[in-house]
């Protein structure tokens, strides 16, 4: 790899006349792909990309050019390798979409009006890609196939069957079911004039905003199908949680922009098409979810399946589909106990009111900043402090003799500049300041991953205390925020009692078990 950097850093000398002053790689996003940001004296910056796939590369250099030269919102590839395994594209920054709408869908789908417009006007330019991206694009160039047919389909679907329905151990009858699957695949594929570029991988990640405006990135998988696809991938998708009346608004705004592009169906069968799309694409990422948990050992796969249950239970309690064995079956999935949920509706931790009253900011007249001691009998009540390491590390009044404490120090601090010096990790300003920043949710991605395996076993094993602190210079900023947010992410995870002391703020707070 040594290698193939040295060769990225030649290609940019090549376009630039010079070497990078500074180079940042990147983080991953599942590919193979490697992305660095690459910077001249002057401060301007490119994004350089090395990957293992000639054809892949070729595929994303050949879409982004046409799509460059159609005028839309895409990244310009400004330099290419010879073998096209290396190339250079625009800097469009690190602000995607995902990140944007973050808090509405930490707070279990609860958008503030600033969100929703995001996402009004990233659905409102989709129908330009996939209609003005389609006129003279040449398919043959895609990877790994260059059109949404049939056996695509039912390689997804079955997919589903092998990697989920198969490990559930729920009986089925096989042929039954593939007949029910041929006949969902032969619908699928009969868009006719409802086909332009499917962009096959539209999510909230692979949109980049530059100020409000959203631009389009890895596409390289996209193909020729029906635009009804691209749309259920996003508005469906699982973690996002849309409210059913924000869904069915950016539907309509999906459909009112397609109107201007192209001819559209009437409402209702534009509806109808569309659910076929919804149901196809739960089955292909349920398809997933069971590959990466069930075999690949990844919770995190396999806590993404109730959501996608709660979408087929909502899809099949809207619409009747003419596969009746297939919906007999997925009926029977959704009841199946391990796929409930309780639903919650988590705090706001960005400050932002969706009610009359904010019940998401702790206030100091909550209570002092202590916690009695409890009884030992009982279920799992977990604690998260906040504190100054001048002022020592909190004590475990539990009489279990800790838990977890965690160093926020070498995070971005926000502390140190005027406008912040009065606020708390709890004020907007300074929630911004650091989820701009990013450093604190690298950060709090490890601690996540951390917190959620202990959680689970000390349920699973019946233990009724455990504790985690998070300390930072005065107890005010870093340590204050990750302290909030672990917290409202282990209530709204599993449900139990939470209570949270920023004790240099002289703030409790109690989440109580639902």
């Amino acid at each position: 790899m040594q290698s193939d950097m040295k060769k990225l850093i030649e290609l940019y000398k090549q376009w630039s006349g010079a070497e990078p002053q500074n180079v940042e790689r990147l983080a991953g996003a599942g590919s193979n792909r490697e992305y660095y940001r690459m910077t001249n004296v002057e401060g301007q910056s490119v994004v350089g990309c090395i990957g293992t796939s000639r054809d892949e590369n070729h595929a994303f250099v050949y879409l982004c050019r046409h799509f460059t030269r159609r005028q839309l919102p895409v990244p310009e590839v400004l330099a290419v390798s010879q073998d096209e395994l290396r190339y250079l594209q625009t800097d469009l920054g690190s602000i995607t979409l995902f990140d944007a709408i973050r808090g509405g869908r930490e707070a279990g789908g609860r958008y503030t009006l600033k969100e929703q417009q995001l996402l009004r006007r990233t659905i409102r330019e989709l129908p330009n890609i996939q209609v003005r991206g389609a006129r003279e694009l040449d398919f043959t160039n895609c990877y790994p196939q260059p059109v949404f047919d049939t056996n695509s389909v039912l390689f997804d679907l079955n997919y589903f069957k092998y990697c989920f329905l198969k490990a559930t151990e729920l009986d089925f009858h096989e042929l039954k079911l593939e007949a029910d699957f041929r006949l969902l695949a032969k619908d699928l594929t009969s868009a006719g004039d409802e086909e332009g570029f499917l962009y096959r991988d539209f999510q909230a990640r692979n949109v980049m905003l530059v100020g409000d405006k959203p631009f389009f990135i890895d596409f390289q998988g996209g193909r020729r199908g029906p635009y009804y696809y691209d749309l259920a991938s996003f508005l469906w998708q699982a973690s996002a949680k849309y409210p059913h009346k924000l869904r069915r608004e950016l539907v309509y705004e999906y459909y009112n922009a397609m109107k201007q592009y192209s001819e559209v169906p009437a409402p209702h069968t534009f509806v109808e098409r569309l659910s076929l799309f919804v149901l196809f694409r739960q089955l292909q990422v349920l398809g997933a979810y069971g590959f990466r948990g069930y075999f690949e050992r990844k919770a995190h796969f396999i806590e993404s399946i109730p959501p996608a249950m709660h979408n087929i239970r909502e899809l099949l309690s809207e619409r009747n589909f003419p596969y009746p064995y297939l919906t007999s079956l997925l009926n029977q999935l959704t009841q199946l106990p391990r796929f409930q949920q309780i639903e919650t509706i988590p705090a706001r931790a960005d400050g932002y009111r969706t009610t009359s009253v904010n019940p998401y900011k702790p206030h100091p007249q909550d209570g002092p900043a202590t916690f009695s001691k409890y009884d030992a009998q009982g279920p799992l009540v977990v604690r998260v402090y906040s504190f100054s390491y001048g002022k020592g590390i909190p004590e475990d009044e539990s009489g279990n003799g800790g838990g977890y404490v965690f160093d926020c120090r070498s995070t971005h601090n926000p502390g140190r500049y005027e406008p912040y010096k009065q606020l708390t990790g709890l004020d907007e300003p300074v929630i911004r300041f650091l989820e701009d920043d990013g450093e604190i949710l690298t950060f709090l991605d490890s601690v996540y991953r951390l917190a959620d395996a202990h959680v689970r076993r000390y349920i699973q094993r019946g233990f009724t205390s455990l504790m985690f602190c998070f300390g930072c210079t005065g107890g005010q900023h870093r340590s204050v925020y990750s302290a909030q947010h672990l917290a409202e992410h282990i209530h709204q995870k599993f449900g139990i009692e939470v209570r949270i002391c920023h004790r240099e703020q002289h703030i409790t707070q109690i989440l109580k078990a639902t």
